[in-house]
């Protein structure tokens, strides 16, 4: 009885959504799920404005940049809106679960984008799957989300099989053209669903490719107090230091490092809180040094006209520029977006579809990509890393090579005179 009830309500909620186009609906409401309070609110702020400048985008309230193919309107919804209707997972995985059914069951929403971090986007997305609502994920990047097979979840970012992988190309593009031999590592990650499973492949890519791990730390995520750990890191002395963090403890660690006069030779991060905006607002020059994964840099505008169009937009808007979280973020809205209106539907089995069918060429987005386009799983095939690394108090191109901006800086030796 039970099992029949739940069908006639999962019905109900997809009939209401069908044959809403019917009574000449003005609003298509997808949900979006991000940080706004917490530890990572700042991420989740600017992925909240980076977001609703592609809204106004699609919705004609700022023309579209020339050149943008992705998310520049509804034509075939008859003049309907997109309409943003935001939660606060509050980087809680349960509050998502929950955030989620609430945008499901309660806003009626066609879609659901989300959720910045791996472990939320992970419970959210079950609800989704549950309810055979399209979940589209803008920047989580662990590997495992695309291997539930699930049938409603799709992700535009690369995940961190990749990313960790350009880490080891970048090593050896190091040793051949530059001369830089890397040797030993140390991991240095947080312990939740992200950090866990980037450590389980460093090590597994370290241990093929012949590199030795001199430490590795599993920290608790949101820790007050790093002190023992960096000493470990500082004892073991590795040319490289791996690090995934987000935010307050990207800066609690770099804060760490100055107190205990540890300055890595090389410090490698995996994105997030060593990309955003906050992280040089706090550190300033204090940053210099730091490389990081990522998908987008502003200084690729040159090669890349979009990224400067489209970042021009958010500046006059918000006054900030685009990090690679919301670059990522705004994609995903202009992406669900695109299949809404391929679509012509607001039917989630025909918005899963026309997600599974997107096919939209890199120089059409504002990401340094091939492009976008899903395979059997959900995960774009497309979609590509860059290393940026910070010079003089900003984010610069290093790797790959043949589109770097800049070259790689290394901090100078302990006790070198300047």
């Amino acid at each position: 009885m039970r099992s029949l009830i739940r069908r006639l309500c999962l019905s109900g909620i997809s009939l209401l959504m069908t044959t809403s186009l019917s009574y000449a609906e003005t609003e298509i409401k997808v949900g979006v799920l991000y940080p706004l309070t917490g530890a990572a609110a700042a991420s989740g702020v600017e992925e909240k404005a980076a977001a609703e400048l592609a809204a106004a985008i699609i919705n004609r309230e700022i023309p579209a940049p020339p050149g943008l193919v992705a998310g520049i309107g509804l034509p075939n919804l008859k003049g309907a809106k997109l309409k943003l209707v935001f939660g606060d997972h509050q980087t809680n995985p349960q509050v998502g679960a929950t955030e989620a059914e609430r945008l499901i069951t309660q806003e009626h929403v066609v879609a659901l984008l989300g959720c910045y971090l791996s472990n939320v986007t992970a419970t959210a997305s079950q609800v989704a799957e549950r309810y055979g609502i399209p979940f589209l994920n803008g920047s989580s990047s662990s590997t495992p989300l695309t291997q539930r097979g699930f049938k409603w979840f799709f992700r535009t970012s690369p995940h961190d099989e990749l990313f960790v992988a350009n880490f080891f190309d970048f090593f050896k593009d190091l040793e051949t053209k530059k001369g830089i031999k890397i040797k030993t590592l140390g991991l240095f990650n947080e312990n939740t669903l992200w950090g866990t499973e980037t450590t389980k492949l460093e090590t597994r890519l370290a241990d093929e490719q012949g590199y030795s791990i001199t430490e590795k730390i599993i920290y608790p995520a949101k820790t007050t107090e790093m002190t023992a750990e960096v000493q470990r890191l500082k004892a073991a002395d590795p040319d490289v230091v791996l690090q995934s963090s987000y935010l307050g403890d990207a800066l609690l660690s770099m804060k760490t490092y100055k107190e205990q006069g540890f300055t890595p030779r090389m410090l490698l991060a995996n994105d997030t809180g060593f990309i955003d905006s906050e992280f040089l607002k706090t550190l300033g020059h204090d940053a210099d040094f730091v490389l990081s994964r990522d998908v987008w840099s502003l200084d690729l505008g040159d090669r890349f006209p979009l990224i400067r169009l489209v970042n021009d937009l958010i500046r006059q808007r918000n006054n900030i520029n685009f990090t690679g979280s919301s670059a990522r973020e705004f994609t995903a809205v202009a992406v669900i977006a695109d299949a809404i209106n391929r679509a012509g539907s607001t039917d989630p089995e025909a918005i899963r579809k026309a997600l599974a069918a997107t096919d939209i060429p890199g120089q059409g987005t504002i990401m340094p990509w091939k492009g976008i386009r899903f395979d059997t799983t959900g995960q774009n095939v497309l979609g590509s890393g860059i290393i940026v690394q910070v010079q003089n108090a900003q984010y610069v191109t290093v790797w790959p090579l043949d589109i770097a901006t800049h070259d790689i800086a290394l901090p100078a030796p302990a006790g070198t005179k300047h």
